[in-house]
């Protein structure tokens, strides 16, 4: 039987990348300068830290022009609220989420039986989601479907299997 895997993953390389290149842009352009703006890379988190919101703002627009020149999906950041930090400046972190969460394995199990496709089935595993199907051209129709829904995550088809 036919398969494939959905799963939601972010490519790390090209996050350092970004922000490697972020804070390239930041240390040599006029209006970052003397403000200290910094992105840090931290274990699934960003920390953006400027000396005003205003710069700081600025900061996070670099950062995600960066994210979608490397095609890493804005939808894969959970950006906190500002806060105030040391010496009047300004901090923000961005968690990055990979995995498909519980609430989101549900929503998608749901979505694919609402397509109501004959000898289609889908279950969890782990942070994946594992979709079975009788025919080939079914779980294509399940891909296209999901491509132009909206789950609030970027989501990848993997491991395609006749």
């Amino acid at each position: 039987m036919p398969t494939f895997d959905i799963v939601s993953e972010v490519d790390m390389q090209e996050v350092r990348n970004a922000v490697d290149q972020a804070n390239r842009e930041a240390g040599t352009r006029f209006d970052f300068k003397g403000t200290d703006s910094t992105i840090e890379l931290g274990d699934g988190e960003l920390v953006l830290h400027s000396s005003t919101e205003d710069r700081l703002r600025a900061l996070h627009q670099l950062l995600q022009e960066k994210l979608v020149k490397r095609q890493v999906s804005l939808k894969a950041l959970d950006e906190g609220k500002i806060e105030q930090a040391a010496r009047g400046g300004a901090r923000q972190r961005i968690t990055i989420r990979a995995g498909i969460s519980g609430d989101h394995a549900k929503q998608l199990n749901k979505f694919v039986k609402e397509l109501g496709l004959k000898g289609v089935s889908s279950q969890t595993q782990g942070d994946q989601l594992r979709v079975t199907g009788k025919k080939r051209d079914d779980l294509q129709q399940v891909i296209a479907a999901a491509k132009e829904h909206d789950f609030g995550i970027p989501l990848q088809f993997t491991n395609f299997r006749d």
